[in-house]
């Protein structure tokens, strides 16, 4: 293997064991409080309600910077239904809004429940 321009030897066992945490870092689901975030392999990532199995409680975006790109073009304060995105309906434009305040990535707090609102730090 080569980093920055050095080399450095990898027996088969240690390279096996490094491909396997750089698969589980660009792959796998993380669950967060309400939600969950899933890196599929084929580049999606999902979002959806932690425990549930049905297909309405779920949002499939194209990768991970879609999402990032929609959070990017809310406003500073924002409600679910500032959201708006192909294929968002009420209850998942509420999941997604959740999921941007658990998910680390984006810097925001929830500050209203009713309507949920949220505001970016």
């Amino acid at each position: 293997m080569c980093v920055d321009g050095s080399t450095h030897p990898l027996d088969e066992e240690t390279a096996a064991a490094l491909r396997e945490q750089l698969g589980d870092a660009l792959t796998g689901t993380r669950e967060y409080v309400y939600t969950s975030g899933e890196r599929r392999a084929d580049g999606k990532y999902v979002v959806a309600r932690r425990g549930a199995e049905s297909a309405g409680n779920r949002k499939v975006f194209e990768s991970f910077a879609a999402l990032a790109q929609l959070y990017e073009r809310l406003p500073a304060q924002f409600t679910a239904e500032d959201i708006a995105e192909p294929g968002l309906t009420d209850g998942r434009r509420h999941l997604v809004l959740r999921h941007f305040v658990e998910h680390p990535a984006f810097d925001c707090e929830l500050t209203r429940r009713q309507p949920l609102t949220v505001r970016k730090l």
